[in-house]
């Protein structure tokens, strides 16, 4: 899955952004499994990136909660 810019997160609905952050959650655990059984990670950034976006999305979602849109 693409990392996505916060410009286009600000864009999606709320259930746009609980389902992206449910892949990229989906995707971090899997990777941290694979690593943890002893395989190699494709792109060891990638979790790191992952999680970064999903801060962007709750914050992006927190924001929208108390402002109204």
């Amino acid at each position: 899955m693409a990392i996505i810019k916060k410009p286009k997160m600000r864009e999606m609905n709320d259930s746009e952004l609980t389902e992206k952050l449910r892949e990229l959650r989906l995707e971090i655990s899997k990777e941290i499994a694979a690593s943890e059984v002893g395989g190699t990670v494709k792109n060891s950034g990638r979790i790191k990136e992952s999680k970064k976006t999903i801060a962007r999305i709750l914050t992006i979602q927190h924001q929208k909660k108390f402002k109204g849109g």
